[in-house]
């Protein structure tokens, strides 16, 4: 029976299956309240609160799914839709699973730049995108034959320049251990990238689509920021609202003390440490700080 026709009420959401990027999109759908539940020997599982089918695929297949219609949306690598080179909607930057796609050379090896590599053999998994980059480094057009041989493997890629298979290789790297234990070292990287949330052209339940967008975003941002509480000098407020502007305008309330107000603020996360000083050495005082677990912005 096919899988769509049976499910054309509901919308098709592609997920990884396993992998690096498998766990944290489990998590996500969960801070999205995307309720189910999932047979270990199934791939399909039925949301429980919305009209969703999930459909557990590996990442490098969710591509072309998407963007055949198939699906309607799913989680996957930017790597992996460039690779597939399918015509779907980068949606939303999920901001995890972050890696490089690099070119790596033997660390004791002839070659310190790509252009060496003109004639060699470069073995990846990613053999479109390693093509299309040799194709822009010979001068070539897509289809003219490439100076470069460009040979696949699909998986332990790192081990072939130590047997012999290639000069250098074109993989995925995320803090470079496996890499340097195999004595490699990168010269170039080709794509930075992350889990994206796409979008399929025209998708079965557009609604539901900005919906769940909606959510995650939400998710995102209370991961980027936290909340930021503090009682402020009226003289002062000018000089402190530079410091916690906040997304849209901070929201400042009065106190019993007419030379005083409350002051309310999202603040990035990353720079936390350096606004609470500045609001401190400006006046600022019973400065209190929040976790978002969840938000709308």
């Amino acid at each position: 029976m096919d899988l769509v026709n049976y499910l054309q009420d509901r919308l098709m959401f592609a997920v990884p299956k396993k992998g690096r990027l498998y766990e944290t999109a489990l998590n996500l759908l969960k801070g999205a309240d995307i309720q189910f539940h999932r047979s270990k020997r199934l791939d399909i599982a039925i949301c429980l609160n919305l009209p969703i089918a999930l459909i557990f695929l590996p990442a490098a297949d969710i591509p072309t799914f998407v963007g055949e219609g198939r699906c309607d949306i799913g989680i996957t690598g930017k790597d992996q839709v460039m690779e597939s080179n399918v015509d779907v909607d980068l949606g939303l930057d999920l901001r995890f699973g972050k890696c490089k796609l690099q070119i790596q050379v033997p660390r004791n090896g002839p070659y310190k730049k790509p252009e060496e590599l003109i004639g060699k053999t470069i073995v990846s998994t990613f053999v479109n995108l390693t093509k299309q980059y040799f194709e822009k480094l010979e001068g070539v057009k897509p289809g003219e034959p490439l100076k470069t041989k460009i040979k696949y493997v699909g998986g332990s890629v790192e081990a072939s320049c130590a047997l012999g298979v290639g000069d250098a290789i074109v993989d995925l790297v995320e803090s470079g251990e496996t890499m340097k234990a195999a004595g490699l070292h990168p010269i170039e990287t080709v794509l930075s990238t992350s889990a994206h949330l796409i979008v399929s052209k025209h998708p079965s339940h557009p609604e539901l689509v900005e919906v769940i967008k909606s959510r995650m975003e939400g998710l995102l941002a209370a991961q980027k920021y936290v909340l930021c509480n503090y009682n402020a000098p009226r003289n002062k407020l000018p000089e402190l609202l530079k410091v916690t502007p906040g997304r849209r305008a901070a929201t400042v309330s009065p106190l019993e003390d007419d030379d005083w107000v409350a002051v309310s603020s999202m603040i990035q996360r990353s720079d936390m440490a350096n606004i609470l000083d500045q609001l401190k050495s400006l006046g600022a005082s019973d400065i209190l700080v929040f976790e978002i677990s969840n938000c709308r912005v």
